[in-house]
C-alpha cells in the first residue's frame, strides 16, 4: 500500500513539473504536439500585418505576432514547432478553420457574435477601428460622403458597418453606394482611378496602403466602427485557445508584444498607430 501511495505522489508531482504539455490536452494541441507542426492563416496583401515585401518575403505584425504565439507554445510543449504559413482571404480565412485546413487564423479578423457561432476566438490582440480614407484635401467629414460611392471589401464586417454609416448620414442609396471590392489592392486601385470617393476598412489597413504615396491621401473623420481583433481557432477547443491567450499574455508581461507592436505600428514607422489599449491578462 505505502509503494502504491509513493507512486501516485511521484505521477502527481512529475505531472507538475511537466506543465502546460501535460495540463492542456484537447484535438488541435494533441495534433500539433504529436506532428510538431502548426498551420497558420495569414493575409499577403494586407499592409503592413501580413504582406510580401519588395523581396518577397512574407513579413508584417501578424507575422510576427504569430510566429512568436508559435514559438512559445512550442516551449510549453517542450519542442521547437515548425509554422506553416498559409495564404487567406476574407472569404477564406474561417471556412479553412472549420475545414481543418489551419491551425489558426492571425488575419485582422474582427471578434463578432456572428463569427463567434461558427469559430472562436483568443482574447483580443490588437485594437482597430473603421474609418474613410480619401485623396488629400477633398473631404472634411463622413457628412461629405453622402451620395457617393465608397469602395469596401466584400464579406466584411467594414462592408456592412459602411452601409450603416450612410444610412445613419442619410443616404438613400446607401446600399448601392458601397462597392464591395475583392481584395484590398483593388479597393486602393479604385480610390487611385477616382471610381470611388474613399475606401473604408480598419484604420491601420488604410494607413498601410496611404504610406505607399505619402502625401496623397489622408484618413476622412473619427472612427465609427470598434474592431477588436482575435486570433481564430477552431470552435469548442478550449485547450488549444488557451495555449494561444497563455502566449499572447506571455508576450505582453515580458514587453515582447511592445517590441513587435513598435517595429511595425510605432512612431517611427510609416504606419504610426499609437498603442491605448491594453491586452487582458490573467493571474
Amino acid at each position: 500500500m505505502k509503494k502504491l501511495f509513493m507512486g501516485v505522489i511521484t505521477a502527481l508531482v512529475l505531472m507538475v513539473l511537466a506543465g502546460p504539455s501535460v495540463c492542456l490536452a484537447g484535438p488541435t494541441y494533441d495534433k500539433v504536439n504529436k506532428d510538431g507542426a502548426v498551420s497558420v492563416g495569414l493575409m499577403y496583401e494586407s499592409i503592413p500585418a501580413a504582406y510580401f515585401n519588395d523581396k518577397n518575403e512574407w513579413v508584417g505584425f501578424d507575422v510576427d505576432i504569430a510566429t512568436e504565439v508559435v514559438k512559445r507554445i512550442g516551449g510549453y510543449m517542450g519542442k521547437n514547432l515548425k509554422m506553416e504559413r498559409v495564404k487567406l482571404n476574407n472569404k477564406t480565412r474561417i471556412s479553412f478553420l472549420t475545414s481543418g485546413r489551419i491551425d489558426m487564423s492571425a488575419a485582422n479578423m474582427t471578434h463578432k457574435r456572428e463569427r463567434d457561432k461558427t469559430i472562436d476566438f483568443s482574447i483580443t490582440y490588437f485594437f482597430d477601428g473603421q474609418k474613410i480614407l480619401a485623396k488629400k484635401g477633398k473631404f472634411k467629414s463622413h457628412k461629405d460622403f453622402v451620395g457617393k460611392k465608397l469602395a469596401s471589401m466584400q464579406g466584411t464586417t467594414s462592408e456592412k458597418n459602411a452601409v450603416a454609416l450612410l444610412k445613419q448620414l442619410g443616404d438613400k442609396n446607401a446600399e448601392k453606394n458601397v462597392i464591395s471590392f475583392q481584395d484590398e489592392p483593388s479597393c486602393f486601385l479604385a480610390l487611385k482611378q477616382g471610381k470611388v470617393a474613399g475606401w473604408t476598412t480598419d484604420s491601420t489597413i488604410l494607413i498601410g496602403y496611404a504610406a505607399k504615396e505619402p502625401g496623397k491621401y489622408e484618413l476622412v473623420g473619427d472612427f465609427f466602427s470598434n474592431e477588436p481583433y482575435g486570433i481564430g481557432v477552431p470552435q469548442d477547443d478550449s485547450a488549444w485557445r488557451d495555449a494561444i491567450n497563455f502566449a499572447l499574455q506571455d508576450m505582453w508581461n515580458d514587453g515582447t508584444y511592445k517590441k513587435i507592436y513598435d517595429k511595425w505600428y510605432g512612431p517611427k514607422t510609416p504606419y504610426y498607430f499609437p498603442l491605448t489599449e491594453k491586452i487582458e491578462t490573467w493571474p
